[in-house]
C-alpha cells in the first residue's frame, strides 16, 4: 500500500479541462490537507469588493493612502461571506492556522483590523470564501486530471499580477499550460 501525500502548502493549478467551472484558470493555495480533506483559498480570482469595501463593513478607517484600493479575492465557493487572509509573516493573531514557518491563513477580525491601521503583516491577500474537499475528495480529482500540483511560492501569492498567476504557477512546476489539451490521452 502506498503512502499518500499530503498537499498542504502547495499550489493546485487548475487544467485546461476545467474551462467554464468558477476554477477556470484558477490557482488554489491549500493551507490545510489532511486524511479529513483539504482547505485552499483561490488567489487569482478578484471579486468586485475592494479592502474599502471591508474597512466599511467593519467601521474601521484605513490611515494608509492607497490600501481602501486594494482588491479583495473570491478565495472559494465555501462560506463566501467569510473572510480570510493569507499572510506573512504568521504573527500572533485570535483565529490562525500556521501553514509553514513563513505564511498562515487567518479569519479573525483583529488581523483586518492591524491592516487598516497599517499595522498587520508586511505581505497579505484577503479573499471570502474558500474551496473545501472532503475526505479523498481534492486526490480523486488530482487522479482524474482536474489538478496539476505544485511547492506554493509567496512570490506569486503576494507580488506577481493576478492575470498572470495561473500561467507562472505553472511554469514553476515546469509547465507550459498553454500547450496542455483539455482531452485526455487514454482510452
Amino acid at each position: 500500500m502506498s503512502e499518500i501525500t499530503y498537499l498542504k502548502n502547495n499550489f493546485l493549478i487548475a487544467m485546461p479541462g476545467m474551462e467554464g467551472s468558477s476554477f477556470s484558470k484558477s490557482v488554489t493555495y491549500l493551507c490545510q490537507h489532511d486524511e479529513e480533506g483539504a482547505l485552499g483559498l483561490v488567489i487569482n480570482k478578484p471579486s468586485t469588493l475592494t479592502m474599502g469595501d471591508i474597512f466599511k463593513q467593519l467601521n474601521v478607517e484605513a490611515v494608509r493612502p492607497g490600501i481602501a484600493e486594494i482588491q479583495v479575492f473570491m478565495g472559494g465557493p465555501v462560506q463566501p461571506e467569510r473572510g480570510f487572509v493569507v499572510h506573512s509573516p504568521v504573527g500572533d493573531w485570535d483565529s490562525t492556522l500556521v501553514v509553514n514557518d513563513q505564511l498562515a491563513l487567518t479569519s479573525s477580525k483583529d488581523i483586518l483590523e492591524a491592516i487598516s491601521q497599517d499595522e498587520g503583516p508586511d505581505k497579505w491577500m484577503v479573499a471570502l470564501g474558500y474551496a473545501g474537499w472532503g475526505s479523498g475528495q481534492l486526490e480523486n480529482e488530482i487522479q482524474n486530471n482536474a489538478w496539476l500540483h505544485g511547492r506554493a511560492d509567496e512570490d506569486i501569492i503576494f507580488d506577481e499580477s493576478i492575470h498572470q498567476r495561473w500561467e507562472l504557477a505553472a511554469h514553476r512546476i515546469g509547465v507550459d499550460i498553454s500547450l496542455m489539451s483539455t482531452d485526455a490521452g487514454h482510452c
